[in-house]
This record gives C-alpha cells, structure tokens and sequence, in this order.
C-alpha cells in the first residue's frame, strides 16, 4: 500500500462524511476560473474569443474533470472520528490537519441546513468549543447520521459514559416562546434601520444623478444601499422566520429559518450578557427584542422579538434568578453638559444578581450582566467630565464586550467601582459549574 493510500484509508472508528460532500468542495477550482472572469471581464472575453470553439469545449471540460477530482480527493482524504474524550477531524489533501476537539470543551453543536442541503437531505454540524475562535464543522452527513451525531456528542459532553451515549438520544425540549410571522414582518415595518437604509438608497442616487449624470455611478452606489435595505428588512425575515425557542437539559434551542433550517443551542452557563433591546415604535406594542454576548459563539439573537414579559420569562430560564429591573436611576442634571439631549437615555440598577445599564432615547438597550460574568471593573473620567462631577464605570465580560454606566456622580462611581468588584468576586465564588444537561450553572 502507498502513502497516498494509506493516508485516504479509514481506520477503525473513522468516517467519511455524506458522498454528495464533493459537490460542495468541487466549487472552488470553478471559482478560481470565475473570479478571473469577474476581475477583467473585457481581457477574458478578448482571450475566450480568440479560441476555438473546439478549444473552450475541451477546456470547459478540462476545468469540470478538474473540479470533480478535486472534491472527490478533498471528500476522499476527510475523515472524522469519536473516541473516548474527543472529536477528531481529519482534513487536507496536500497538508494535513487534525482537529482534535475535546467533549468536555465542548459547548455547543449547531445542526444547519442550507436550502440545497434540505433538498439532498443532508446537514452540517458546527462546533463551539470554549477558548476556540473559529468552529470546526462537518459538512456534510446524512440528516438522520447528523442528528445521531449531535445527541452523542451532546451526551459525552454531559459526562455519559461513550457505551451509553448513543442510547441517551437528543434530550426533550419543551416550548417557551414562537415568534408568528405577522409580528416579526410587522417588528421590522416598525424597525428604523430598514427605513434609514430604504431612503438613503433613494435620495443619494436621486442626488448624485442630478449632479453627475452618470449611469454607472448610481447603479454602483443604488444597489449596494437597497441590497443593505433588503438585509435589514428581507434578508432578516428570511432568516429569523418560524422563530422558536425550546428549554431542555442541554441549554435553550433555537430552531428557525425560512431558506436555511438553522438548529442551534445557547449553551448553559456561557451567556455573559442578556441585552433587552426596545426601538421606539416597539414601544407602544409592549415588544422587546433579546440579544446576547455568549463566550467563543456566534449566537447573538435569543428572540426577535416578544412582548415583555414572554420575553422577560425566557430571560429568566437562561440567567435563573434574574428579574430585569424595572426603574433606573437617570445622571445627574450636570450630566447635560456632557452629553447634550441624549442624557436622559442613562440609567443603572444594580440588583443582588445583576449589574444593568441602559442607554438610548429612540431605540433603548438594556444590558444586563450577572455578577459572576464580570471580569473586570473600571472607571473612566476626563477632563471635562470631572469638571462636572460625572464619571463613568465599566464591567468587562469573558465575551471581550463592555457595558458601561455612564454619567454617574463622582462620589456614586467611586463607590460602585469598589462594591461591583467585591460583588464580582463573591458572584465567582457561589456560582456553581457550568455543566451541561443539568441544573447547575450560572
């Protein structure tokens, strides 16, 4: 047996992802040629018509020979294994790499279906795993092999021993919330972001029309700002659409997706900060929307958006304990010399669980940080603001993200600065580990 071989041979407990993975992977020589084309349309077509036709048949079909080999030797030479501790990918058809994934890392598997994907009846798998930047990912299996999958990997993660993973299956989820399609088309009508996108790529075409009269410049700068329009408003809708969120052992699932069937977990004990977001024409329909900040994962959106108190109840399954606070104490009047107007939209609360501040007159934000989350505290005053007696404080979180109480008195600051990181420190130590399928954790 040859290396190259060898290298392309599985061993025991090692597995090859879905055959249809090639044509994924045999994508990449097509756009090499593509983005040549795309890059200097006029020299390409100049060269492509100056041949043959015979020629551009045979080189047609030299590239598609080569795409095929290429998927087929990059699917050939992926492998994939679970043993006792970890997930092990194996990838690379010239230089090899070897993800090894440890299960009691690991915090989260994602399920996802792009709409092709749904129509071939397969899945990708993507890992988050604590410290990681990047997520390794299987693309892809078979959907029932990817859900199978997910619960093994989800129930080594929870310390089952691997004879009797398999057997726990995906753990229940039980309903919390589902966003209608009616409310969340109607939360973005009443969202201001589409609407500054939507005219902004009117009039700036509109005006650099009547001054340049160049076609070519109001296409170039119209389709980007109406293509921003559209994924504000469409491409938004498309993706958080049949929005639910589900409890279960393992952490809150969120499953949605009009296109793209997205199947995700918030894994426990991760979220760092719970952000209650409020536009102003939410307002009058009670409808908040809920984002977080959640170590080494991409998930930021926990709902789209709910009336405040399904909303403030699902807040409470993710940081148990926390009720969010409903009054705020404002900066002092002083505090209109530094930030003119926009002043009022300050508050802090710092309850026994949670440090929370709030910012925004229009669209309000309310970030809320447990205790045992903060990592760091400190106090920020310049010149001017010293001048008028108002400093700011901020708490840094293991999400590399900072909330800020801004404008406080001096004397009030002073004092949070030292009793937030004295609350920190006790939060640290009463907060029991973060355990997967259980109900320990913060």
């Amino acid at each position: 047996m040859s290396e190259l071989e060898g290298r392309g041979t599985l061993t025991v407990g090692e597995r090859r992802l879905h055959p249809v993975t090639p044509l994924r992977r045999a994508w990449a020589p097509l756009a090499v040629g593509t983005g040549w084309a795309v890059h200097d349309p006029d020299g390409a077509y100049r060269q492509v018509s100056e041949l043959a036709a015979e020629t551009v048949l045979l080189a047609g079909l030299a590239l598609v020979v080569i795409a095929s080999l290429y998927g087929f030797l990059t699917w050939w030479f992926t492998h994939f294994s679970v043993t006792d501790t970890e997930l092990r990918i194996r990838t690379g058809l010239l230089f090899r790499r070897t993800a090894h994934i440890r299960l009691d890392r690991l915090q989260a598997v994602d399920l996802n279906q792009p709409l092709l994907a749904r129509f071939l009846g397969v899945a990708k798998l993507k890992m988050d795993v604590i410290g990681a930047d990047k997520k390794d990912e299987l693309a892809y299996l078979g959907e029932p092999e990817a859900r199978a999958l997910r619960a093994e990997l989800l129930a080594r993660a929870a310390g089952f021993a691997p004879e009797h993973a398999r057997e726990v299956g995906e753990a229940p989820a039980a309903v919390l919330l589902h966003v209608p399609p009616k409310m969340l088309a109607m939360s973005l009508v009443l969202s201001g972001g589409m609407w500054v996108w939507a005219v902004t790529g009117i009039t700036v075409p509109v005006l650099l029309w009547f001054l340049t009269h160049s076609i070519p410049l109001l296409i170039g700068t119209g389709l980007p700002l109406l293509g921003a329009a559209g994924a504000s408003s469409v491409g938004r809708f498309i993706k958080e659409y049949d929005w639910t969120v589900g409890a279960s052992p393992d952490g809150l699932r969120l499953d949605h997706g009009l296109l793209d069937k997205a199947h995700e977990t918030v894994p426990p004990g991760r979220v760092q900060t719970v952000h209650v977001v409020e536009p102003f024409l939410w307002r009058r329909r009670g409808w908040v929307r809920i984002e977080l900040d959640v170590a080494g994962s991409s998930n930021d959106v926990l709902v789209p958006v709910a009336p405040r108190e399904v909303a403030e109840a699902v807040i409470e399954r993710i940081l148990p304990g926390v009720v969010v606070p409903s009054e705020l104490s404002r900066p002092p009047a002083t505090a209109r010399w530094c930030v003119p107007l926009w002043w009022r939209g300050y508050g802090l609360a710092v309850t026994d669980t949670v440090f929370a501040a709030r910012h925004g007159r229009l669209r309000r934000k309310l970030s809320l940080v447990p205790h045992a989350k903060v990592q760091s505290v400190r106090l920020v005053q310049g010149p001017w603001m010293r001048l008028h007696g108002v400093a700011d404080v901020h708490v840094e979180t293991g999400a590399n993200t900072s909330v800020g109480a801004r404008l406080r008195a001096s004397a009030q600051a002073s004092e949070l600065l030292e009793s937030q990181a004295e609350r920190s420190r006790t939060g640290r130590r009463e907060a029991g580990p973060d355990r997967w399928m259980s109900g320990e954790g913060a």
